[in-house]
């Protein structure tokens, strides 16, 4: 088993009887300003691109150089994935190229979440085009 893929399952294990706090967008658009150094919602800057990221493959943005490391985690982005993602991203996925320590707040963490999905659809992450 791939160690980062390992690591978030462990985590998930550990965690699944504690509850996530409740999100909220408002305040996760907040938190999603520290982020706007290397992403965007709708397009690729250092980082992938955010639009569309629940429910997506790791490492699957077309055209964006992924490490090895975060195309071969295995990761699909649901809410929890994401959410032991950005509590240690050194840790979840080993020999990831994001230098970003991470969001160590729950809080922030469930807030940033809830922004990420609900901004999809809107005129911010409008769907791909077919």
């Amino acid at each position: 088993m791939r160690p980062g893929l390992a690591w978030l399952l462990a985590g998930l294990a550990a965690g699944a009887a504690q509850a996530a706090p409740e999100g909220d967008a408002a305040l996760g658009r907040q938190v999603y300003a520290r982020c706007l150094a290397c992403h965007a919602l709708a397009y690729d800057r250092v980082g992938p691109r955010h639009c569309g990221l629940l429910g997506r493959k790791a490492g699957s943005v077309p055209g964006f150089a992924y490490s090895p490391a975060m195309k071969g985690s295995g990761i699909t982005w649901d809410e929890a994935t994401l959410n032991r993602f950005l509590a240690q991203p050194l840790q979840a996925v080993p020999g990831t190229t994001m230098t970003y320590a991470g969001v160590p707040d729950a809080k922030e963490r469930a807030d940033l979440i809830a922004y990420l999905r609900a901004v999809n659809g809107t005129p911010e992450c409008p769907p791909p085009a077919r």
